[in-house]
């Protein structure tokens, strides 16, 4: 009797779900027949059952907004710690560094101390906008807005923060034009590391100038470094320029500046102090510098032509005779 009943009660509330089923079934094709049917009463049916039906909606969505920002704000939470944690060990690691940098920084000053070195002086620049391209007698030019009145030097070079970009070619009171890499007319002396090898970088419009002249081509290869060599005076030495590349078995240096987002650039403040003091003493004999001091010596009047004989009626020159000593000035 159980297993009867059981059975029959299994089947009843099969027939409700059916039945269920087809209602969900049928309710859902009439609202979605009601949906995209294009009838003006029907239309108006659809507003006056969303108007009837949106408050309760707002009022159930109420509950499940407020747990999804809370939700949010918890995800937010355990993101803003991981973050905090991992700057905690990043700042600890800055720590050790900087303690390790003024370790060594004391030392390098003592052992310059030591072996009496002569270090250059640190490199003064000041920092311009990016403002313009006027044109102009260059094809790859900028315009920076600093110039005499910021103790911007004719002929200076320019960095971004990532490598060297160019140099001033005219200044002005309020206002820089740099001549980049990239063009025809630029050539800046390179050194290629860590070979060593000298090499000067040419512009021809490309984003990746060539590298002419190079003294030792077959010690260089692709991704060696390139920086300024610092000869003629006009770049200082060492700044990063970028690395080599190889394009059409052409050796070229890929440019460590990055010009499509150039916005800030370095205005470095650079002059090699070559001239000397006074002559060398080895170079000039001493009887020279002697003579060199005296102005407008002469020598003594002998009253003989230079290269010729003594003219007529003048004094000939008193030459001691043989065998007799030339007077001597006594002390």
């Amino acid at each position: 009797m159980r297993r009867g009943r059981q059975s029959e009660t299994a089947d009843l509330e099969r027939r409700i779900r059916q039945v269920l089923l087809g209602i969900v079934v049928v309710v859902s094709l009439v609202f979605m027949g009601l949906w995209r049917a294009d009838n003006p009463r029907l239309t108006q049916l659809r507003t006056a059952l969303i108007d009837a039906v949106s408050p309760g909606f707002d009022w159930a969505a109420e509950p499940v907004a407020f747990v999804t920002s809370m939700l949010r704000d918890f995800q937010g939470f355990i993101d803003v710690y991981a973050q905090n944690r991992e700057l905690r060990r990043e700042i600890e690691g800055l720590r050790a560094l900087r303690e390790k940098a003024r370790a060594l920084e004391e030392q390098n000053a003592q052992l310059a101390a030591l072996m009496n070195v002569s270090l250059a002086p640190p490199l003064r620049f000041v920092t311009g906008d990016v403002i313009a391209d006027s044109g102009g007698p260059f094809s790859e030019s900028a315009l920076v807005n600093v110039g005499l009145r910021d103790g911007v030097q004719d002929g200076a070079a320019a960095v971004d923060g990532n490598g060297l970009v160019g140099r001033a070619v005219g200044v002005g009171a309020r206002a820089t034009r740099l001549m980049l890499v990239t063009d025809f007319s630029s050539k800046v002396p390179v050194v290629i590391r860590p070979s060593g090898a000298r090499a000067i970088l040419a512009g021809d419009a490309t984003s990746a100038p060539r590298l002419d002249f190079i003294d030792d081509p077959e010690s260089v290869q692709p991704g060696d470094v390139v920086e300024t060599s610092g000869e003629g005076g006009v770049f200082p030495p060492r700044l990063p320029v970028g690395r080599v590349i190889q394009s059409g078995g052409t050796l070229r240096a890929a440019l460590a500046a990055d010009f499509a987002r150039l916005e800030f650039v370095r205005l470095l403040s650079y002059r090699v102090e070559s001239d000397m003091a006074r002559e060398g003493s080895v170079i000039v004999p001493a009887r020279r510098r002697a003579l060199d001091r005296v102005p407008d010596a002469q020598p003594p009047e002998t009253g003989v032509p230079a290269g010729g004989v003594p003219a007529a009626g003048a004094p000939a020159a008193v030459v001691p005779a043989a065998g007799t000593a030339a007077a001597q000035p006594e002390g």
